[in-house]
């Protein structure tokens, strides 16, 4: 197969939650100027829009969708208009999520914030593969990218809630893997390390920064576009053989809050 279709998204269609800022931005950005139509969800619509305007304005297409990925009628909404819109769902990447990484005491942190962490970055993604599996077998391409987080394998002070809801993201991929890749669906996950991102900004100091590269090879924090760049890889047909794989974007190190 020729390189350039390796990575060609043309005619595909992707759903990026939690698109409107940040890593999700940048990967409807990426994924657009591989080809694909994107469906940008977000919490907030005049975000969403923003962003599916930027994609428009480039050449790409697109639409906005405000989406709480813990409202189940939001999921569902979402993927309709998606077909109906946009003809399908070949590629969805289930970026939306939090939580208070650094401000997770157990010695504070209620029963239902932890719950809410799992609704948040585990139960939404589930649910949003189960919708959207049906239609990637129909159109005969599949393919699902959950966002996780470095957090899942390290051991860090008062994130035990974000931490486990990562590392369940981590192993729900491997099984979904298994469940889906009958029909052809690939599901894989991005771990990005410590990445420049407005809730990282809300954490990072001067000192944190320099512990974070003192345990990271390459001496720089990440940028959005290298976590993108690793969905794009899990997106295209490239990686047509990679399945229930967890790809670590950390710079070849270990960063953490402590």
């Amino acid at each position: 197969m020729e390189i350039n279709k390796l990575f060609s998204l043309k005619g595909k269609v992707a759903i990026v939650t939690g698109g409107g800022n940040g890593i999700g931005k940048a990967c409807a950005l990426m994924l657009s100027q591989a080809g694909a139509s994107i469906a940008v969800s977000d919490l907030k619509l005049a975000d969403a829009q923003s962003a599916a305007d930027e994609i428009v304005a480039m050449g790409g297409k697109a639409i906005a969708v405000e989406c709480n990925v813990t409202e189940d009628a939001h999921l569902v909404t979402l993927v309709e208009r998606t077909k109906k819109e946009l003809g399908g769902v070949h590629i969805l990447v289930n970026n939306a999520g939090g939580g208070g990484g650094g401000r997770e005491s157990p010695y504070k942190i209620s029963v239902d914030d932890f719950a809410w962490r799992f609704k948040l970055n585990v139960y939404s993604a589930w649910r949003l593969s189960q919708l959207c599996a049906p239609l990637m077998k129909e159109a005969g391409y599949g393919s699902i990218i959950n966002i996780t987080s470095m957090a899942s394998i390290n051991i860090s002070p008062n994130m035990s809630a974000y931490a486990s809801s990562k590392a369940a993201m981590n192993h729900m991929t491997a099984n979904l893997a298994m469940d889906y890749g009958v029909d052809g669906i690939r599901v894989n996950a991005v771990g990005p390390g410590a990445t420049k991102t407005a809730a990282l900004a809300s954490v990072l100091t001067p000192e944190i920064e320099a512990k974070m590269l003192a345990h990271t090879p390459i001496k720089r924090l990440g940028e959005v576009e290298d976590i993108a760049g690793a969905v794009l890889y899990f997106a295209a047909p490239v990686s047509e053989w990679i399945s229930g794989q967890v790809l670590f974007a950390n710079g070849g190190g270990i960063q953490t809050l402590d």
